[in-house]
C-alpha cells in the first residue's frame, strides 16, 4: 500500500531540497518546511488530495503540524 502522504512529502522535498528523511512527529511548521508563503500552497494541495474545501476558520493549526496529524485529520481511509 503507498503512503498516503508520498505528495505531501514530495511537496515538501521540492520546496525543501537538503532534507532527506521527514519523520512522521516532525513539527512541519516550527522546522520551517512550511513557511507561511507557502502555507496556502499547501493548504490547496491539501483540498486537491482530499477532494474538498478546507475551511480554515473552522479548524486548527495544530492538524497541520506533522505527517501523522495530517493523516489523522485529513487522510483517514
Amino acid at each position: 500500500m503507498a503512503d498516503v502522504t508520498k505528495p505531501i512529502v514530495d511537496w515538501l522535498r521540492e520546496r525543501n531540497p537538503t532534507v532527506e528523511d521527514i519523520p512522521d512527529d516532525l513539527d512541519l511548521i516550527e522546522s520551517r518546511m512550511i513557511d507561511s508563503l507557502g502555507f496556502m500552497e499547501f493548504i490547496l494541495l491539501l483540498e486537491d488530495m482530499i477532494g474538498r474545501e478546507l475551511h480554515l476558520d473552522q479548524i486548527d493549526v495544530n492538524q497541520f503540524r506533522t505527517l501523522r496529524s495530517l493523516k489523522e485529520h485529513f487522510l483517514k481511509g
